[in-house]
C-alpha cells in the first residue's frame, strides 16, 4: 500500500510538521523524583525522534503540583526551575528532526500525591479514586489555575517546546468541568455546555495572551465518554468548535472518563482505528487539523484514515513504545519489519503500579541510552533450547553480537506460548509477534533445529561454552480422584487442537487462561463452565482487558462458578466444593487450567558439566511476555 499521504508535512499553527505520525501523551515514571527531566526521559524520546515520528507530544506535564499530580514522580512544569531540564529535552528531540509539544495537565479529582492536600473539582458529588471527596474550587480558585496553565505555557515556550497541548480530555480537570457527568455547578462555570466549557475556554484566551497568539496550541478531547450521563460527540463538537475560536491551532480527539478510562487504550479485542469516527465527526465541526487516536496500530491504517479525510494527523501511542523506528520502516517500505504492538496494555499497567514503563516486545524501552547489542570480543558457541519469546530473544540477540547460536525447539513450529496464547478470539497479535521473532533470528543467522529434543548429552557433545535453557514451564495436573481419566485434558492440549472435546465442557480455574479457553470453546458452539476458587475470575488481566473480556463470556453464555473448588473428576463430570456444598457439574470434557510450573529438567542435569548455564523465561518462573522476552534479550546482550 502506498503511504503517500502519510509522509505529507502538515502546518499547526506557524510550525510545519515534517510527517502526519503524532506521538501523543504516555506518561512514563521516568522523570527524577522533584519532577524534573532525568536523562533516561530524554533518552527515551529521542529515540522515537530518531525513529522519523512528526510530533511528539511529551507525557502529562503538571501545571499545579500541590493539588494537581497524577504520579509522585510527575514531569513538573510549575516552576521556572524546571525550564532548564525541559529545554535539554525539547532541544535533543529537534535535533533529529520531529516537532516537540508539552502537554499541560491538572489531574483535579484524579489527583492522587497532592502532598496532603484535597484534591479539586468542578463538584463534590463523584469520589477521588482513594474514595474522598474532592474540595470544590471557589472562582478565586479557578481563576489562580487558569494562571497556572497560562504560565506553565510561557516556560514551555521558554525552554524550547514548538507547541503546548492543553489536557482536557479522560477525566482529568478540565474535563470534569467540560462533562455534564461531573460537572453540577450552578454558577457560571457549569450547567449548560457552554457554561461548562468556560474553564477551558478562559486558559486557551489566557494561554494565548500570555505565550503569544501565534504560539501553537492544541487541545485534547475526549468527543465520547462512554458513561451514562457523561460528554457525548454531540457537546463536544461544540466546545471544539468555541474552542477554535479563541485560537486553538489544533484538536486532538479520544474519548473515555474515569470512570471507563478502559476505552482510552484499548485492548485487541477492540477494532483498530475505534475512536477515528469521533475525530471524524469533530473535523466536520472544525477548520484547524484534527488528530484521531484511538489503536491505530499499522501504518497502512494510519494512511487510510488520513486519505479518507477522517483526520488530519495520527497518533500511535503504544505502536511507538513497541517500536520507535515504526516511521522510518514505513516510510521506506519495510512495513513488515515492524515490530507491532500487541494490545496487551502492560505499559499503562506498570505506570498504574507506580512502576516506569516497560514493553512486552520492546525491551530496550526504558535503556535507550545503553547500547546494549555490543559487538563480542570473544564469540563463543551457543545452544539455546526452547523456540518461545525468551529462547528466540535471546538467540536473535546473541546471534546479534557475533556469537554462533544454534537454537533447538521439541516441536514442529517456533513461538512456544506465544503459538497457545494466540489461539483465543482477538489474540492474533501474539502470532503476529512470534513471526517477527522468528523472522529476526532467522535473519541474524540463527541456525534453527525443529523436532529436536534435546539431551545433556547432545550438549556436551556439541561442546556448546554457554547454554540458554528456555524450556518454559508444564500445566499443573492437581491431585484430585480421577484426574487421570481419558475426559480429562488440558487447556494447552485444547489451545493446541491436541484433543478432541465433546459438547459440554467445565474449565478448571478462571484465571486468564482459563477465561480465554473458555471463550475458545464458546466460540465453536460449545457450553462451557468455568469454575474459579477465588471470589473472582479474570483476576490477572488487565482491567482494561477484563472488562471486555467478562461481557463476551456473559454474551456467550458461558456460566461463572466462583470460590469454587475441584474434588473429583468422575465419568459424569466434576465433583466441586462451592460455598454451599458439595456438587456435581456433568460435562462430557473436562480442561484443566489451574498454572503451570517451571520446567528445569534440562538445566538440572546439565550443572556441573557446562561452565555456562543461564535461564530464561517460564522454566525460571511461570509469567507473561513481558518477562520472558526482557530475559532473553538481557542474557543474548551479556552471554
Amino acid at each position: 500500500m502506498e503511504l503517500g499521504r502519510l509522509f505529507e508535512p502538515i502546518k499547526i499553527g506557524k510550525i510545519e510538521v515534517p510527517n502526519r505520525i503524532v506521538m501523543p501523551a504516555m506518561s512514563t515514571n521516568f522523570s527524577n523524583a522533584d519532577g524534573s527531566v532525568s536523562q533516561r526521559q530524554i533518552d527515551y524520546y529521542v529515540e522515537r525522534a530518531k525513529g522519523g515520528v512528526g510530533l511528539i507530544i511529551s507525557e502529562a506535564v503538571c501545571i499545579e503540583s500541590f493539588a494537581g499530580k497524577l504520579s509522585p514522580i510527575q514531569l513538573c512544569i510549575d516552576h521556572d526551575k524546571f525550564i532548564a531540564g525541559l529545554n535539554r529535552l525539547a532541544e535533543e528531540v529537534k535535533i533529529h528532526g520531529s516537532k516537540i509539544a508539552a502537554q499541560l495537565h491538572h489531574a483535579g479529582r484524579r489527583a492522587q500525591w497532592t502532598e496532603g492536600k484535597q484534591p479539586v473539582a468542578p463538584s463534590d458529588h463523584l469520589l477521588t479514586p482513594a474514595g474522598i471527596k474532592p474540595r470544590v474550587l471557589s472562582k478565586d480558585d479557578i481563576s489562580f489555575l487558569v494562571e497556572c496553565f497560562a504560565r506553565a505555557a510561557v516556560r514551555a515556550k521558554a525552554a524550547g517546546f514548538d507547541a503546548v497541548e492543553i489536557h482536557g480530555a479522560h477525566g482529568y480537570l478540565i474535563a470534569q468541568f467540560l462533562s455534564p457527568l461531573t460537572n453540577k455547578r450552578t454558577d457560571e462555570y457549569g450547567g449548560d455546555v457552554n457554561g461548562r466549557a468556560r474553564f477551558a475556554v478562559e486558559i486557551v484566551k489566557r494561554v494565548k495572551e500570555y505565550a503569544g497568539s501565534d504560539f501553537p496550541t492544541i487541545f485534547r478531547i475526549s468527543a465520547e465518554e462512554f458513561i451514562e450521563g457523561g460528554l457525548t460527540v454531540g457537546e463536544a463538537k461544540v466546545i471544539s468548535k468555541k474552542i477554535e475560536e479563541e485560537g486553538v491551532d489544533a484538536i486532538h480527539v479520544s474519548a473515555g472518563a474515569f470512570e471507563s478510562r478502559h476505552w482510552t487504550s484499548a485492548p485487541p479485542a477492540i477494532q483498530p482505528g475505534y475512536l477515528t469516527r469521533f475525530a471524524a465527526e469533530v473535523k466536520r465541526a472544525v477548520e484547524v487539523p484534527v488528530i484521531a487516536v484511538g489503536r491505530i496500530n499499522s501504518p497502512e491504517l494510519a494512511e487510510k484514515i488520513i486519505a479518507e479525510g477522517k483526520a488530519d494527523l495520527v497518533a500511535m501511542g503504544r505502536s511507538l513504545i513497541a517500536d520507535p523506528a515504526l516511521p522510518k520502516k514505513a516510510a521506506k517500505g519495510r512495513s513488515s519489519d515492524i515490530r507491532r504492538c500487541i494490545g496487551c496494555n502492560r505499559c499503562l499497567t506498570r505506570f498504574g503500579d507506580m512502576l516506569h514503563v516497560k514493553c512486552s516486545v520492546n525491551p530496550e524501552v526504558g535503556r535507550e541510552g545503553e547500547n546494549w547489542i555490543v559487538p563480542t570480543k570473544n564469540p563463543k558457541k551457543i545452544i539455546v533450547v526452547g523456540g518461545g519469546p525468551a529462547g528466540l530473544e535471546a538467540a536473535y540477540i546473541a546471534s546479534m553480537r557475533g556469537h554462533e547460536v544454534v537454537l533447538y525447539e521439541k516441536n514442529d513450529r517456533l513461538g512456544g506460548q506465544l503459538i497457545l496464547a494466540s489461539a483465543p478470539p482477538h489474540k492474533g497479535d501474539l502470532e503476529e509477534f512470534a513471526n517477527w521473532l522468528i523472522s529476526k533470528a532467522r535473519d541474524a543467522g540463527v541456525r534453527v533445529v525443529l523436532n529436536k529434543e534435546v539431551t545433556p548429552e547432545l550438549v556436551v557433545r556439541g561442546s556448546a561454552d554457554a547454554v540458554i535453557v528456555a524450556t518454559g514451564a508444564s500445566p499443573i495436573i492437581p491431585d484430585v480422584p480421577g484426574i487421570a481419566r481419558g475426559n480429562v485434558v488440558t487447556s494447552w492440549d485444547v489451545l493446541s487442537k491436541r484433543a478432541m472435546v465433546g459438547d459440554t465442557i467445565v474449565v478448571v480455574g478462571g484465571g486468564m487462561v482459563g477465561c480465554e479457553t473458555a471463550e475458545f470453546l464458546s466460540a465453536m458452539g460449545k457450553k462451557v463452565k468455568i469454575i474459579e476458587m477465588l471470589d473472582r475470575i479474570a483476576a490477572d488481566v488487565d482491567f482494561r482487558a477484563r472488562i471486555f473480556l467478562l461481557e463476551r463470556l456473559q454474551e456467550a453464555g458461558v456460566e461463572i462458578f466462583t470460590r469454587t473448588k475441584l474434588e473429583e473428576v468422575s465419568s459424569e463430570g466434576i465433583v466441586a466444593r462451592g460455598e454451599e456444598g458439595r456438587t456435581l457439574l456433568k460435562c462430557d470434557t473436562v480442561v484443566l487450567a489451574v498454572g503451570a510450573k517451571p520446567d528445569r529438567k534440562l538445566a538440572d542435569a546439565l550443572r556441573g558439566r557446562v561452565e555456562e548455564i543461564y535461564l530464561v523465561g517460564d522454566c525460571v518462573s511461570p509469567r507473561k511476555i513481558l518477562e520472558a522476552v526482557e530475559e532473553g534479550f538481557m542474557v543474548g546482550a551479556y552471554v
